[in-house]
């Protein structure tokens, strides 16, 4: 009966443990949220140290590359002065190029005009010395290859100038071909064909064989009684007086043949009326007889130099035009 109940446990600690458990929570939160924080500002600032090395390393590329611009700029300006210099250069080059190039023009232009200058002249004595061949010795032919020899130089002119003269030396050419061997040439061959049929007439001809073929019959039939017979002065020659007259006609013929030859026309005119002379007391009358007097008028009525008017013309104008220039 003396047993008491058994006391109750105490309640202090239990108390105190919960503000111990809060304690400690508290103390394992803030130690969670420091080292939470600690962790944090240990990673912002290695990021940020691996921000400011990569700043760091752009601030670098960006000096690198502000260099290299300004390296750049630098050529760029470098270029650009030597472009220009060598557009100066080569402005200069153009404008000695174009002045050479007028130099040579102008050395050109003073040749080509020396050259057509010269031609000119050439073409100006060929056609003076053809003139001369024609007024006073006949040469058609040589006139024809001076003619020629002036075409040649005359070819190279131009359009201009050289047109008109080569048209009139073709004209020339042209007339120069049309007289063929020339006045005196053919005077000269008509000449010995005139002597040698004067050779060929006959010595003595009866007069009826030298009248019956010019007369009508009815002359014919009254001839025995109308025509006078020659006395024995006009009478056939003797073979010394025939001697003398064939020397004259020779010495005639020679004469025209020279007076020919230079061009004189009053010499040959004397000389072939001199032939006449002789041949009508060398050789009776006969038609053969009366037939070479009528080819002696013929000869005597012959020029004997060139008369065409388109002759000289290329000279003419040739003259006209350098005393224009």
């Amino acid at each position: 009966m003396n047993d008491t109940p058994p006391a109750a446990p105490p309640h202090r600690p239990v108390r105190w443990l919960l503000p111990l458990a809060g304690v400690v929570v508290l103390g394992a939160g803030g130690y969670a949220g420091w080292y939470f924080w600690q962790q944090q500002q240990e990673e912002q600032h290695a990021q940020a140290q691996t921000t400011a090395v990569q700043l760091q390393g752009l601030e670098a590329t960006l000096d690198a590359l502000r260099r290299d611009q300004r390296a750049t700029s630098q050529r760029l300006q470098d270029a650009a002065a030597t472009n220009r210099v060598l557009r100066d250069e080569m402005l200069g080059l153009s404008q000695r190029s174009a002045l050479l190039e007028e130099n040579l023009a102008k050395l050109a232009d003073s040749a080509n005009q020396g050259r057509q200058a010269v031609q000119r002249d050439e073409a100006e004595l060929l056609l003076t010395q053809a003139a001369q061949r024609l007024n006073y010795a006949d040469d058609v032919d040589g006139a024809r290859r001076l003619y020629a020899q002036a075409a040649t130089a005359l070819a190279d002119l131009p359009d201009s100038e050289g047109l008109n003269l080569r048209q009139a030396l073709v004209q020339e050419r042209d007339a120069l071909d049309a007289l063929g061997a020339g006045p005196r040439v053919q005077s000269l061959q008509r000449l010995d064909a005139l002597a040698r049929a004067l050779q060929g007439l006959p010595s003595q001809v009866t007069g009826n064989a030298a009248t019956d073929t010019a007369r009508p019959w009815w002359q014919s039939t009254l001839a025995p009684f109308v025509d006078i017979t020659p006395s024995r002065q006009n009478g056939p020659l003797t073979a010394a007086e025939r001697r003398n007259a064939d020397d004259a006609l020779q010495l005639e013929l020679t004469l025209a043949r020279a007076a020919i030859e230079r061009g004189d026309r009053a010499g040959r005119d004397t000389a072939l009326a001199r032939v006449e002379h002789w041949a009508q007391r060398r050789w009776p009358d006969s038609p053969a007889l009366r037939a070479q007097r009528a080819e002696l008028k013929a000869l005597r009525e012959l020029p004997l130099q060139a008369s065409n008017a388109v002759l000289g013309s290329t000279l003419q104008q040739l003259r006209t035009q350098t005393d224009r220039r």
